[in-house]
């Protein structure tokens, strides 16, 4: 038991230890831009062939980013040693920089590593880009999505519910996940070759096998191939129009349902 306690206040320390660490990371300030664009510009032309003009690397080189002593480095400290001796062994050539260009260089790799780090950052962008005139054609036509949506029934001010953002993870995976919506159940009906028919949630099936919970909350299972299986997906014409939208379409729908305010 103790062995375990001792496990467990170990492992703890080590998530204790690791979360700092990351928030000591994300805490760094970002140098100043000029200083970061002075060290782009001259890490593409002397580094971007081998680690890649955003230094995440390529065939040549290593990813610069997730580098250890990268990501240790103040203002040149470790990165200007190995630039002004090189790694001849690893096809790396030595660069007699002045500190001011070390130091510039450092504060490229500092800001895109700044950048990998803190994901909390990442700005979306603008994906209204559509149509919505040509997104209500589609939603009445090609797309059939009047067939069971109404903007003035369930769609009624839909737009002034949900970001952009948010309107386009549920129109496109309405099955759910991350910004999705709730997923809807689909249900089955098995007629075995003898016996009454059982209908309920389904909840696996394979080339082999069916299975569905019925109304009672029992679990059965039957072979298809002895079988008469049928399916009701309430959600099947939205993964039929993932093949079927362009990159166009799926935009001028999602100005469409943004408009329904």
């Amino acid at each position: 038991m103790l062995r375990v306690l001792q496990r467990s206040a170990s492992l703890v320390a080590v998530v204790w230890a690791t979360s700092i660490a990351h928030a000591q990371l994300i805490s760094r300030p970002v140098p100043p831009a000029d200083a970061v664009e002075r060290g782009q510009k001259q890490f593409v032309i002397m580094c971007g062939s081998c680690h890649g003009a955003d230094a995440r690397g390529d065939d040549n080189g290593p990813d610069l980013v997730r580098s250890e002593m990268v990501l240790d480095d103040e203002q040149g400290s470790l990165i200007g040693p190995v630039i002004r001796k090189g790694r001849p062994n690893e096809g790396m050539p030595a660069f007699d920089l002045p500190d001011a260009q070390i130091q510039d260089l450092a504060a490229f790799l500092r800001e895109r590593t700044q950048a990998a780090i803190n994901r909390n950052a990442y700005q979306i962008l603008n994906v209204l880009t559509g149509d919505a005139k040509a997104g209500q054609t589609f939603f009445n036509g090609a797309g059939r999505c009047n067939t069971c949506h109404s903007p003035t029934g369930d769609l009624a001010g839909l737009g002034g519910r949900f970001r952009p953002e948010q309107l386009q993870t549920r129109f496109l995976y309405p099955r759910g996940g991350r910004g999705g919506a709730p997923p809807k159940p689909t249900t089955a009906t098995v007629t075995p070759r003898s016996g009454p028919a059982a209908s309920g949630t389904l909840e696996f099936i394979d080339d082999f096998t069916v299975g569905l919970r019925d109304a009672e909350g029992y679990y059965r299972s039957f072979p298809r191939d002895a079988a008469k299986v049928e399916i009701q997906d309430p959600l099947a014409a939205h993964a039929q129009l993932l093949r079927q939208y362009t990159d166009k379409s799926m935009h001028d729908v999602l100005a469409y349902l943004a408009s329904l305010k």
